[in-house]
């Protein structure tokens, strides 16, 4: 699992970077990856990087404003061209199902694949076997949702050599043992999975956050989280400006994360008034102070998501 950064600007795209959108690459854990965001130009991002539209299972949008949504239609339009055929859902908040149809259905685009809108406004959205998604609003100029992706826990290795004890080879045993079923030897007697099993091992949180100023459901969505994305629009010398449209400063992102006891901090969503990496660098620095564990986030870097 790791998280691989499409666009990191905010508001408008630069010759830099590009507009919001990031991708949670779970390929040994699902095949698949899953996107959060799609501001425009987002397909073209995806085009200079390894990741295949054939592979997009879910869409996750946090708010309606254009650099988060404006590239959501010509993708998913040319997700068709490059052989997605599996279904497709997009999570985000209420309005998403009619920008969506609308634009779909005036541009007369065809979909070969099955494509569905969840709608929501908060709380435990999505569960299946191996994760669990919840939401909580933000405070931004409009709605404005974050992300926690919780993976469940996994059981633990096989101790082959205690297996080779019981005179058990590879095979379908071995499933089941992986799966917390028990196996009859023949003998009379059960073999349980806790006595050829290693510890579990523990799922992994990942949380997304929207555009937002600084809000108590921020702690709740990070608490304890292995990797914590917060956007990171301006120095804190600009606290005013940043509070006055919505927005969050590098210093207020890394007291976020120390509040929730996340374990690595990733700022991103960052002003075009810092034109490059270089500029950027004093935003790092004045996270670090507070939290030390901080990255930058950097168009087509890729994280990867560490059990802490």
């Amino acid at each position: 699992m790791e998280l691989e950064f499409l666009g990191t600007n905010a508001g408008t795209p630069s010759l830099q970077r590009n507009v919001t959108s990031m991708a949670l690459r779970m390929f040994e854990e699902r095949r698949t990856f899953w996107l959060f965001d799609c501001g425009e130009g987002t397909q073209h991002q995806i085009l200079r990087s390894s990741l295949k539209l054939s592979k997009l299972e879910h869409i996750w949008i946090t708010h309606l404003h254009g650099d988060h949504i404006f590239g959501l239609p010509g993708l998913m339009s040319s997700r068709s061209n490059q052989g997605g055929t599996t279904p497709l859902t997009v999570f985000g908040p209420p309005g998403l199902k009619s920008f969506l149809e609308t634009s779909l259905n005036i541009s007369q685009s065809r979909m070969e694949y099955e494509w569905t809108v969840v709608e929501h406004e908060g709380g435990m959205i999505y569960e299946d076997d191996e994760v669990k998604v919840e939401s909580l609003k933000l405070e931004h100029r409009i709605d404005s949702y974050g992300y926690r992706v919780v993976e469940k826990d996994k059981a633990g290795s096989l101790d082959l050599k205690r297996l080779a004890t019981y005179g058990l080879k590879p095979g379908p045993a071995y499933g089941r043992l992986k799966r917390g079923e028990s196996i009859d030897l023949g003998n009379g007697k059960q073999l349980h999975p806790a006595d050829v099993l290693g510890a579990p091992k523990r799922g992994r949180i990942v949380t997304i956050l929207g555009d937002t100023r600084p809000c108590s459901n921020i702690i709740e969505l990070a608490q304890n989280a292995d990797l914590l994305v917060h956007e990171a629009t301006f120095m804190h010398d600009l606290q005013i400006t940043a509070h006055n449209y919505y927005h969050s400063t590098a210093l207020q992102a890394a007291e976020a994360a120390q509040l929730a006891n996340a374990k690595e901090l990733v700022l991103t969503h960052f002003s075009s008034r810092y034109k490059d990496m270089e500029q950027l660098q004093p935003l790092l620095v004045e996270a670090k102070n507070v939290f030390q564990n901080t990255l930058l986030a950097e168009e087509f870097s890729s994280i990867p998501v560490k059990r802490n």
